[in-house]
């Protein structure tokens, strides 16, 4: 097994469990998934099957039931602690008084590398924010705001990159072109990624494995690999064989049921 091969985020048997307004609440069962050193894996399911609940326990912002989450040979809550998980949201969550440079460096002075001014700059080239190192959150258009969040969570360099639908409220025009600039980042950096997503189309383009997750109690119903070459380029999602796994995910999202004799 190479290193490559070998599981960065593992999950074994976790179950999240919770009340809600006195209702006991099975937000995930059983959850068993993989996301191997320096890969790029989607999660897609349905909505409120636990995606976000399963991506949040994996950054250490929560916690399971039952079951184990392993990240190499840490705890999601050590590597939290070390600053080696980067995590970008649908809300860009950007400080509104801050300047770009401002908003990125946030995440260097948490580690006490606020004066690494070449850091800093390098991260607004790999996003392509050029020229608007001085503009604050409101001066930026979303998209422009999601490149900021995403050079953020970039800044401590971490071992693992979470993303929770973080093109989800943004045109499909944009959201194209971000899916573009996202795949640039993570071929020059091969930080190892898990994106959720309710996009198939997305999870697709940008991911090596699709993870498909059933409803409520979510765990993995199925594993498919995507064996488009890279780097990709938005021609692919012409291609038959593009929607060959749009179908393959679909069709695990909503099975064909056979109807019950009567």
């Amino acid at each position: 097994m190479t290193a490559r091969d070998a599981p960065a985020i593992a999950v074994r048997g976790v179950g999240r469990h919770f009340r809600a307004g006195g209702v006991d609440v099975r937000a995930l069962d059983a959850l068993d998934m993989d996301v191997p050193c320096g890969g790029f894996v989607a999660l897609i399911g349905p909505s409120g099957c636990g995606k976000s609940t399963a991506l949040r326990m994996i950054a250490g912002l929560d916690h399971p039931t039952t079951g184990s989450i392993e990240i190499g040979d840490l705890t999601p809550d050590e590597l939290r602690r070390q600053r080696r998980v980067g995590i970008a949201f649908q809300d860009a969550s950007l400080l509104p008084w801050r300047t770009v440079e401002g908003n990125i460096r946030l995440s260097l002075e948490l580690v006490g590398r606020a004066k690494d001014h070449a850091a800093v700059a390098s991260l607004v080239d790999l996003v392509g924010l050029q020229g608007f190192e001085r503009a604050r959150p409101g001066q930026l258009s979303g998209g422009m705001r999601q490149r900021v969040a995403i050079a953020r969570a970039l800044a401590t360099e971490p071992d693992v990159l979470l993303l929770d639908e973080p093109f989800g409220a943004l045109d499909a025009l944009t959201r194209q072109g971000l899916n573009d600039e996202l795949l640039a980042i993570w071929e020059a950096r091969a930080t190892t990624t898990l994106l959720v997503t309710h996009s198939v189309p997305e999870a697709v383009y940008l991911a090596d494995t699709v993870l498909v997750m059933s409803p409520r109690p979510g765990r993995i119903v199925q594993r498919i690999d995507v064996p488009l070459e890279r780097p990709r380029h938005v021609a692919m999602q012409r291609t038959e064989g593009f929607h060959r796994l749009l179908d393959e995910i679909a069709l695990a999202l909503h099975p064909v049921r056979t109807p019950t004799p009567t």
